[in-house]
């Protein structure tokens, strides 16, 4: 399976900006990693018609109904799109979401045939305080208890620890790698059919000096990617395209 690279966009760049990027980017694109990009919801058509796989960023327990403002996973999926990243910290930090009540939106995203990018993650001070893989063991098992629709196809997992997303601070080769086998160990008993090759990405800094050092780790399969995918060019590099 290729080395993944997901471009999440968070709430930048105007139409005008991403049909530009989305015209330099596949210009020069190979296919060496896969590359899926999740823009604004406003936007998402756009990448929906380019050769990349469109994601959005949230979405909706509920397919339809009464629920202003939200956005439906089944909607979004006749659309054309493709996955959906939940549990991203910055909506736990700011918007109250836990992995309890992310539970029921990846359900609903994985029976209405969405991909999933499920993340995980720790603070600083959860780290420092020693919590981290008891933190991310109860992340995992709230957030995917009873997701039987899952696969190896439609689940991946994000481990950003949250001390690093847009610091400049990445965790090294070697913090990421052990985090990363801890999850394996946990998805591999959770689904045993699949969990050891649930694909598994790392989310914290993620940039063109670092990512080859990152991806050479045995459970890193790909990456999660702030603030390097807003330049065409560096995520290209981040896809070995430059």
């Amino acid at each position: 399976m290729k080395k993944l690279m997901v471009g999440n966009w968070k709430m930048n760049k105007n139409g005008k900006e991403c049909t530009e990027y989305l015209e330099a980017f596949v210009a020069k694109y190979s296919g060496r990693r896969e590359a899926w990009i999740a823009p604004q919801a406003l936007y998402v058509k756009l990448v929906i018609n380019s050769p990349l796989k469109a994601g959005i960023q949230n979405c909706s327990e509920h397919v339809e109904g009464a629920y202003t403002g939200e956005i439906s996973p089944r909607t979004f999926k006749e659309m054309g799109g493709h996955f959906v990243i939940l549990g991203h910290s910055e909506r736990r930090q700011y918007f109250t979401e836990n992995s309890r009540n992310l539970n029921p939106k990846i359900s609903t995203a994985l029976n209405e045939g969405l991909t999933v990018i499920y993340c995980v993650g720790e603070t600083l001070k959860e780290r420092d305080q020693g919590l981290t893989l008891s933190l991310i063991e109860d992340q995992l098992h709230q957030g995917l208890n009873d997701q039987s629709k899952a696969t190896v196809e439609n689940l991946i997992i994000a481990y950003e620890p949250v001390w690093a997303i847009g610091t400049g601070k990445t965790a090294s080769p070697l913090q990421a790698q052990e985090v990363h086998g801890f999850i394996r160990s946990i998805l591999t008993a959770k689904f045993p059919a699949f969990g050891h090759q649930t694909r598994i990405l790392y989310g914290g800094s993620v940039k063109p000096d670092n990512v080859e050092e990152l991806l050479a780790q045995k459970d890193i399969d790909g990456g999660l990617v702030g603030g390097a995918s807003l330049k065409a060019r560096d995520f290209l590099a981040l896809c070995g395209d430059m």
